[in-house]
């Protein structure tokens, strides 16, 4: 599947996930219910992906984790926090290099707007 299907499909549960539980709960249970809603969909899911750090020829594993990863081949980096800083677009950017992935979602459920709270980026390093 492409990563555009992917994200189409990322997106509704999105929305279904946030229609459901609504804003203000802690980022972990928008995770699972995430998780839960795109392997019903017979996607392939992992969550809490070790991410590790390469400094020159050293790898150093300093607890990165992604969020949930999609197919291998999209990243969703979930937040609840009054306003998404721009801390938090780099980030997801951040992730997205070191994991040669090459989309990600930056998704903020605490909001009263989730549209405009969903933010697609582009790894332009591959």
């Amino acid at each position: 599947m492409h990563e555009n299907e992917l994200t189409f499909l990322i997106r509704g549960s999105i929305f279904k996930v946030y229609n459901t539980l609504g804003p203000g709960l802690l980022e972990s249970s928008y995770e699972a219910a995430m998780e839960y809603e795109l392997t019903k969909s017979g996607l392939m899911v992992e969550h809490q992906v070790g991410l590790p750090l390469i400094y020159e020829e050293l790898k150093l594993d300093v607890g990165y984790r992604i969020d949930l990863l999609f197919e291998k081949k999209v990243i969703v980096e979930i937040k609840s926090v009054g306003k998404l800083q721009n801390v938090h677009h780099l980030q997801i950017m951040r992730y997205l290099r070191l994991s040669r992935v090459k989309v990600g979602l930056l998704v903020n459920f605490n909001t009263d707007e989730l549209t405009e709270n969903i933010i697609r980026k582009i790894n332009g390093y591959l």
